[in-house]
């Protein structure tokens, strides 16, 4: 498979221009390491899970920070916690911009050490696996749903190689990285968590119920559920709360975070599997979330990613909030939507006092129902011929 130009790439050198420090972070094996070298073919690169280069970092490590002083980038930087205080010192020292580039798989580790140390100092980058959008007019387009967007994935021939690599890769992250970090936790209770929340991926959190099945407690599950997501495994999307004077859902919604993971763990083997499988909406709505996720990052400055949802049962699978602005984007996979689909939209929108309303649909052209929602194709999204109005100016 040839070299994927990624969108984070406009991004990194972006932050580059106004900041220090850049963190990218992201999954193992998203193509952080690709990504940063051939942005920066000419910056000194190490990586500190290599034991030459961790040595030699840590057998001097402020001298080795002040005879680096600019234009280095370390992988893998959560492997050696006491880099970031000394990296402060060292960019204090030399206040200019585009000096390090820091890169890290862990993210709960990672992000807190990296916030206190490195306050106002560092820009952050999440690199997600290869998305629909650029992927978009390459041969990797058609297999993205099924497969996901891990670039390995797609640079394997076979679907048994496919197979075999994405499962080794869940195992990788359970055995081989939690024990790195210090995390000691059971590998095989939480891939049992994880196959577990392959049957419930799209619905509402019920941590009592997976507590259960697994046979400890609701604490426990909650913790080896923030390590899943701090390990970007699953995402739990978070409800959307306004000041209205309605009961509103407090749970989130689960989700595994690449599709292609998603498929094998729930035992598909091919493509032609997803055509009858009964998780299969809840597959394109999850690759939809991630998909608007990314797009609202590229054209806004912190969106806030949720969902809406009343105890009466009024649902709207994604918002997304860009300062004081709110989208509400229903996801539906058929093409065909009438008017009891809309109805939670609808809802949604007069209670939040929101003027339009999308639906992102698996196929068919973009149209609108009356003036005040859209019907947007799943193949806008990808081309980027939709923004849902994000990041525009008002």
């Amino acid at each position: 498979m040839k070299l994927v130009p990624r969108r984070a790439g406009a991004v990194l050198r972006r932050m580059l221009g106004r900041s220090p420090a850049v963190l990218v972070y992201g999954p193992r094996q998203c193509g952080k390491t690709t990504l940063v070298r051939s942005v920066l073919p000419d910056w000194h690169h190490v990586d500190l899970e290599r034991p030459r280069d961790i040595a030699l970092v840590r057998a001097d490590l402020e001298g080795w920070l002040e005879g680096h002083a600019a234009r280095v980038a370390i992988d893998e930087a959560q492997r050696l916690p006491e880099l970031f205080p000394a990296l402060r010192h060292a960019l204090d020292a030399r206040p200019t911009r585009g000096r390090v580039v820091l890169l890290g798989s862990a993210s709960p580790t990672l992000m807190r050490t990296a916030a206190e140390s490195l306050a106002g100092r560092l820009a952050l980058l999440e690199l997600t696996p290869l998305l629909a959008a650029e992927l978009a007019g390459t041969r990797a387009e058609r297999d993205r749903w099924f497969w996901g967007g891990f670039p390995r994935v797609h640079a394997l021939a076979s679907a048994r190689a496919r197979v075999e690599w994405l499962d080794d890769y869940l195992g990788a992250v359970l055995e081989r990285d939690l024990p790195a970090l210090g995390i000691g936790l059971p590998p095989t209770r939480l891939r049992t968590l994880v196959e577990m929340l392959v049957h419930v991926h799209g619905n509402l959190l019920n941590a009592s119920d997976l507590a259960r099945s697994l046979g400890v407690s609701v604490p426990t599950v909650s913790r080896d559920l923030d390590v899943l997501e701090g390990l970007f495994v699953t995402r739990r999307l978070q409800p959307f709360h306004a000041n209205i004077q309605k009961r509103l859902t407090k749970s989130p919604k689960i989700y595994l975070r690449d599709t292609g993971l998603l498929h094998v763990l729930g035992g598909l083997r091919a493509p032609r599997d997803l055509e009858t499988w009964s998780r299969r909406g809840a597959s394109f709505e999850g690759m939809v979330v991630e998909e608007v996720t990314a797009l609202a990052r590229e054209r806004c400055v912190r969106p806030g990613v949720f969902f809406w949802r009343t105890e009466a049962g009024g649902e709207v699978d994604l918002v997304v909030t860009d300062g004081t602005r709110v989208v509400p984007i229903e996801i539906k996979l058929g093409s065909a939507v009438d008017h009891h689909a809309l109805r939670g939209l609808r809802q949604c929108m007069a209670d939040l006092g929101v003027a339009r309303g999308y639906v992102v649909v698996g196929s068919g052209e973009r149209t609108r129902i009356g003036s005040d929602i859209e019907l947007v194709p799943w193949s806008d999204v990808v081309l980027r011929r939709a923004s849902f109005g994000l990041g525009a100016r008002r």
